[in-house]
Formats: structure tokens, C-alpha cells, sequence
């Protein structure tokens, strides 16, 4: 079989919105202007557990300039609660910074001062801070109707892992902690919302519009078609901007307003909004003496904050990230998510990953040491072959694991560095069902003018999905990009995409792309095949023409012989993905994560540094190589953070206590490891178009494993609680020298 030869697929190009970013003519939620827009403030708990006894509002609504304060009151008939949170705070508080009221101005620091001159009461509740508080006996009951703090238990079995523990050669158990991080992406969380009698219009800083559409639907008891979502660029998003956030509270501020509102939070109020699950795992693997797993226990408690936002999704995914991308005939894992009295934790790249795979993948370390055998070989001998099932009831493994491994031994000349004693170099790989909802759809417009206007609800945040969508239709419609026009979402004009997550966009919506253009290609073909009186397998495209011999067709052409010259008219492709891209099996994707690095110790002072970090990531297949380094480098760079410095730090009334950049460092240049590389396995083997699967989480997962893994190589001494602070590792390797 010929080799496919690509014209865009598969090349670096120019960013279709790199012109407009970089002269600032790209428009984010900041710099919109809505005619008669009013500034909006939201006061903020300053109580992490409370009854509200009373609000006044008076001396802010005397204020000039105030032209509406929201309060409880005043969203009594809406179905208030979506993702297990009120819209405002109604009763009580459950964390500090909750929503408890809200001003629209007519500028914003006279919101600001109106803010502070409402009196809210409260009648101070114990509290229940991190997991641990909120399991201990006779802890806090954050929401009334529970016997616990429980939100959700997720759980996994096959086979009997006590009868396999008691027939193991090896039995290892150990505990491991992860800690609260931020996403930080540049642009904090911002929402304009106009109620008026056509509906709702919301612009939003949201990844997932078609489901905060339907979120403010059912909140406010009005029907889809009456609600609006429009996304224009994002400045980050991370998994920060998934699902709905406070878009229902800035409707409700405008429709007593009865004027456009918009809300912009601080990175500090971001940083109350949403955050990633800390988390408590025990493991307990049993080997056989060869090295072969026979079993793994696993029970993992995830602080999911005051609500639920998606604390349930990210339970499900851990219980079974836990496992690894391991063949383990044993299996009991549990994983619980635990309400407690801080902001709530939500998506965040590789929902439920790195939490656990940090632990798994410390511990396959921790064995092959008591094994005496190579930690890339232990994880070649128990590593799932393609097809083979991790967890009952998902798709098997659809990427070649060993080939991956093989290709970061090569790269990273692990055997030549693990025969040096001492040496900090360390491993560590894993695999994630991928989120993905695979619905999406697409539509393709050739308009009189030659240019296609695709129509596709994924959200641009940084990632470059506008460009690989224009590769996609470049490469079927042989059309050059700058041909090709890919819009911002809008619920009212572009068609539905499940969500802008998990890693799907270029494989869930690439293929809807693909097939509007296909679509948009056989209604052209069908146009040259009447012109040129030929079978429709005598007609090609090239360079945007239809081409039969001699006979050439410019697509402009082909509409003026279906319209008729200079009356405009248009061609329309249609395209969708549903589950049957992968056989109504889930996941539609695994993603693969392997990564091996090497640190630099300063044993005087605990600072520990990458010297060198050599990534391997399958895509399937790289639609644009430079873009997919780019994604795999910066979830690397992501979880140099979690692992090195990031914490967000809560005292036990429940106040933050780093709630801004100063306190809460983020990785920079300086944090960059010396040698950063990055190796693409493209087998061509995943559901997307070209065979593409999805990246920009697996990055992530396997630096703070790894990390251990070569700290303990190089002191042996083993860190089971991140962050590696510089007074953490150093007095880590203070005590073993006692």
C-alpha cells in the first residue's frame, strides 16, 4: 500500500491566528465592549462554614452609580442549583470566597465600593478543612442530608486480589499524598451576560459552551434556543474553564440589572473558583518473582471542595488511572470524593491522572528495587499489549505501549544511565481513558468568493485547534489556509460540540471537520462530473480545482454553474462524529504518557532541578508536529510544577493562604529543564482523521513518578509527598542520615 503523501497534514504551518495575537487585534472577553454594559463585583464569603443571618444591602444600593445588588432574594423562582452548587450563596456558606452577593455599577470601582458596604451577617459553623478533617469522627456535615462527607465512591474489581496477595513473592504498600494545585491559566474567569426579551446572550471564558447553555437553560427555566453562548479566544484554560462557573450568577445580576453585566475575577478569586483534587492514595502491589504483577488494591480519597463541579467525573477517571497501563489479572480499587470546606476542585489536564499515577508508577520503582530488576524492564514485562482490556467494560488498549517504551529507553539511553549506580535518572509511563464524549459536529461553507468558512464548536484556548481544523479541510479540499476561515463558537450559529476537553478536539471534531469536507468535495465532484461528462473517478482536486484531463474547474466556477454567474449562492458540507467511531465503546482513545528524567541534587540545600527530561508522546498521527511539542512540553512543564513547587496552602479555618502569584510560585524559564525533548510515535493507529489520537495530557503524568523515582536512585532515599520543596527533600535526606 502507497504511503499517503500530505500537503498540510503533517506540517508545521503558521498558526492561523498568530497574526492576530501577536499585533493584538485577537479579541479575548477583556476587550469586549457590549453598548451599555455595566460593571459588575461579587461579594465573597469571608466565613469557610456559616449560616447567613441576614443581608442588607441598602447602603450599597444608595450608592450612585449602583443600578442593581444581587442577592438570594432575588433568584427565588430559579431552579438555583447546577453542579451541586447554589447560583449564590442561599442559606449558608461552605467556603471562603463563596458568592454571597452581587453589584452591577456603572463603573467598576464604585461596584467595588458597593460590594463592601453590604452587611452580611453570619453565624459561624465548625469547619471541615482537607480530607482528613472531613473523614475524622464527628467531623462537620458540610451539606445537610448526609450521614458523611462523602460526594462520590467510584469503584473497580476483577478476580480476588487477598487470594493473590497470599500467593505473591512480593507484596508492596505504601502511602503516598498529592497537593492542591491551581490551573493558572493567564486569563482569570470572566462572563459579560444581556437578558432581554429575545433571551439570554452570554460571552464567556468557557470550554464547554454547549454545556453551560444548557446549565443556564435549566436555571432559569427557558428553553436552549433561547440561550446564547459566544466564545471568542481564551488565554488559557486547562481544564479551569470546563463545565459552568459563575455564568448563571452574572445572568441573574443582569436580569435585575436589566442591562449587559459584565464580572471578571482576579487570579486570586480564579484560584476560589476552581482547582485540582489533592489526594490520599494508598497502593498495595503483588508480584510474582519473575517481576509479573498479580494484583493491585488501591483506596484514594480526593478533596473535592465545598461542591461537586466534577469531583464525581475525576473519581471514576482515578479509579482507574490507578492501575497504570498494566496488565493485573486482581483488582479492587476505591476512590472516594470528600466534600470539604475549600473552593471546589474541578477539571484539571488528565482529570484523576496524575494523583494516582504518581502513586502507581512510584511504586513499580519501589518493587523492581526489591526485585533487583530494571525499572524499564519490569514495567516491558507488565505493560498491556494492543487490544488487551485494563478495566472491565472499557475498549482495550488501542496504542502499542512496548513500542512507546521501547522508543523512550532508546532515546533516553536509559540502560546506558541505570548501569551507573547512583545515578538521578528515573522513569515512569501510564495511560488515560481520555474523557472524550465523541459528539461533534461540523459544517463546511463555500461561499461565492472561494473562501470556506468552517463551522465547528471547539474552543481556541491556546492550543491551536482553528489551525489543525484548517489543515484538516486544507488537506481534503487542497484549498491553502489562508482559503479557510474557522470562527469562534456560537451556540446561535455554529453546530454542537460536546466540549473542548479531554483531548478530543482534534479527534472528535478533526473528524467531523474531515467529513464536512468531504461532504462539501462530493458535491463539488458531482458539479465537474455534469460539466465535464465524465464518471466522477476521472475527476481529482488539485490546488483547489476540479480536474478531469485537460478540464479544470476552479471551485468558483463550480458554484457559478450551479447558481449561475455573479447570483452568489453557496455549498454546505455537513459532518459529525458519534460513538460509533470507536463501536460505541469507550473510551474513543487511550492516551499514553511516558517520560524519563534526569536531576540535578543539591543535597546542602534540598533544591532539586531537571537537568534533563526526554518525553514520548503517540499521537497517532502529528497533524501539526511543532503544535503537538508544544502540548507535550507544556504539561510537562505543568507537572514540573505540581511536582517542584506548586501547593495551595489552607490553615484550618479554611482560608488560603497563597491566593495570588507571589505566594503561589508557577514554573518559569528557570524551571526548564536543560535538555527538553520531545519524541512523536506516529503508528497512524487512533480513531481520529489520518489516525490521529489525542495529546496534551499524557505530558504531564509520568514527571512526578519519575522525578522520585531518580531521587531515591541517586539518596535512596524515597519522597512520598509532594511538593519536592527544597526543606522537604532536605529534610528527607537529613533524617536518613540519622
Amino acid at each position: 500500500m502507497a504511503k499517503q503523501v500530505f500537503k498540510y497534514v503533517g506540517q508545521s504551518v503558521a498558526r492561523v491566528d498568530g497574526i492576530e495575537k501577536v499585533t493584538g487585534k485577537a479579541k479575548f472577553l477583556g476587550d469586549l465592549i457590549v453598548p451599555g454594559m455595566l460593571c459588575g463585583k461579587i461579594l465573597r464569603s469571608s466565613y469557610a462554614h456559616a449560616k447567613i443571618v441576614s443581608i442588607d444591602t441598602s447602603k450599597a444600593e444608595a450608592l450612585q452609580g449602583v443600578v442593581a445588588v444581587l442577592t438570594a432574594a432575588d433568584i427565588a423562582d430559579l431552579n438555583a442549583i447546577y453542579s451541586g452548587r447554589p447560583v449564590i450563596a442561599m442559606h449558608k456558606v461552605c467556603y471562603v470566597g463563596e458568592p454571597v452577593a452581587a453589584v452591577a455599577a456603572t463603573e467598576q470601582a464604585i461596584a467595588e465600593e458597593a460590594a463592601e458596604l453590604i452587611d452580611v451577617q453570619y453565624e459561624e459553623l465548625p469547619t471541615a478543612v482537607g480530607i482528613d478533617a472531613a473523614r475524622a469522627p464527628g467531623a462537620a456535615l458540610i451539606h445537610e442530608g448526609h450521614s458523611d462527607n462523602i460526594c462520590s465512591h467510584e469503584s473497580v474489581a476483577r478476580g480476588s486480589v487477598q487470594e493473590a496477595f497470599a500467593q505473591s513473592y512480593l507484596v508492596v504498600e505504601d502511602d503516598f499524598t498529592f497537593p492542591m494545585v491551581y490551573h493558572y491559566a493567564m486569563e482569570p474567569h470572566a462572563v459579560i451576560a444581556h437578558w432581554n426579551e429575545d433571551g439570554v446572550t452570554v460571552w464567556s471564558s468557557a470550554q464547554h459552551p454547549f454545556q453551560v447553555r444548557n446549565d443556564i437553560a435549566k436555571v432559569f427555566g427557558v428553553p436552549t434556543s433561547r440561550v446564547r453562548m459566544v466564545i471568542s479566544y481564551l488565554g488559557g484554560g486547562y481544564g479551569s474553564k470546563s463545565y459552568t462557573k459563575f455564568e448563571p450568577l452574572v445572568v441573574a445580576l443582569a436580569r435585575k440589572a436589566k442591562a449587559p453585566v459584565r464580572v471578571s475575577n482576579s487570579v486570586g478569586e480564579s484560584m476560589l473558583t476552581v482547582r485540582r483534587h489533592a489526594a490520599k492514595v494508598r497502593v498495595k502491589t503483588g508480584f510474582k518473582n519473575d517481576g509479573a504483577i498479580t494484583a493491585r488494591e488501591a483506596e484514594i480519597y480526593l478533596d473535592t471542595g465545598a461542591y461537586d463541579d466534577n469531583g464525581p467525573a475525576v473519581t471514576i477517571r482515578a479509579a482507574t488511572r490507578v492501575l497504570g497501563p498494566y496488565r493485573i489479572p486482581n483488582i479492587l480499587t476505591h476512590a472516594y470524593s470528600v466534600y470539604t470546606n475549600s473552593g471546589s476542585a474541578g477539571s484539571f489536564r488528565a482529570i484523576g491522572a496524575p494523583q494516582v499515577i504518581f502513586a502507581g508508577e512510584s511504586q513499580m520503582d519501589i518493587a523492581a528495587m526489591r526485585l533487583g530488576m530494571d525499572a524499564a524492564e519490569l514495567r516491558l514485562k507488565n505493560l498491556l499489549k494492543k487490544g488487551e482490556e485494563l478495566r472491565p467494560g472499557l475498549k482495550g488498549i488501542d496504542a502499542d505501549l512496548h513500542y512507546g517504551l521501547k522508543k523512550l529507553v532508546v532515546a533516553s539511553q536509559w540502560k546506558k544511565s541505570a548501569k551507573k549506580k547512583n545515578k538521578p535518572v528515573g522513569l515512569a509511563c501510564a495511560v488515560t481513558n481520555a474523557g472524550a464524549t465523541p459528539v461533534s459536529v461540523a459544517m463546511a461553507r463555500l461561499q461565492s468568493d472561494g473562501i470556506v468558512n468552517i463551522l465547528a464548536g471547539s474552543t481556541e484556548m491556546g492550543q491551536g485547534v482553528r489551525t489543525v481544523l484548517s489543515q484538516i479541510a486544507g488537506e481534503e479540499l487542497t484549498i491553502p489556509l489562508d482559503q479557510i476561515r474557522v470562527l469562534g463558537a456560537d451556540t446561535k450559529v455554529t453546530p454542537y460540540d460536546s466540549s473542548t476537553g479531554s483531548s478530543r478536539s482534534t479527534t472528535c471534531m478533526g473528524n467531523a471537520v474531515q467529513g464536512a469536507a468531504r461532504d462539501l468535495k462530493k458535491q463539488l465532484i458531482a458539479i465537474a462530473t455534469e460539466t465535464f461528462r465524465v464518471p466522477q473517478n476521472q475527476i481529482k482536486l488539485q490546488d483547489g480545482s476540479l480536474i478531469s484531463g485537460e478540464a479544470r474547474l476552479t471551485f468558483k466556477e463550480a458554484l457559478e454553474r450551479r447558481f449561475g454567474a455573479g447570483s452568489g449562492g453557496e455549498l454546505i458540507g455537513h459532518g459529525e462524529t458519534t460513538p460509533a467511531i470507536t463501536d460505541n465503546k469507550m473510551p474513543v482513545f487511550w492516551e499514553v504518557g511516558m517520560g524519563m528524567v534526569e536531576l540535578d541534587i543539591d543535597e546542602d540545600t534540598g533544591k532539586v532541578s531537571i537537568k534533563r527530561l526526554i518525553s514520548v508522546a503517540d499521537v497517532g498521527k502529528a497533524i501539526h508536529p511543532e503544535g503537538c511539542v508544544g502540548q507535550e512540553e507544556g504539561a510537562a512543564m505543568m507537572g514540573i510544577g505540581h511536582t517542584l513547587i506548586e501547593q495551595m496552602v489552607y490553615d484550618a479555618s479554611g482560608n488560603l493562604l497563597n491566593p495570588n502569584l507571589v505566594d503561589y510560585r508557577v514554573p518559569s524559564f528557570n524551571d526548564m529543564p536543560e535538555d527538553f525533548h520531545t519524541v512523536l510515535v506516529e503508528n497512524q493507529d487512533g480513531p481520529g482523521p489520518y489516525g490521529v489520537r489525542g495529546i496534551g495530557e499524557g505530558g504531564l503524568l509520568s514527571i512526578a513518578p519519575a522525578v522520585c523515582n531518580a531521587l531515591e536512585r541517586a539518596t535512596g532515599v524515597r519522597i512520598k509527598d509532594l511538593p519536592l520543596t527544597p526543606e522537604r527533600v532536605w529534610r528527607a535526606l537529613k533524617d536518613a542520615k540519622e
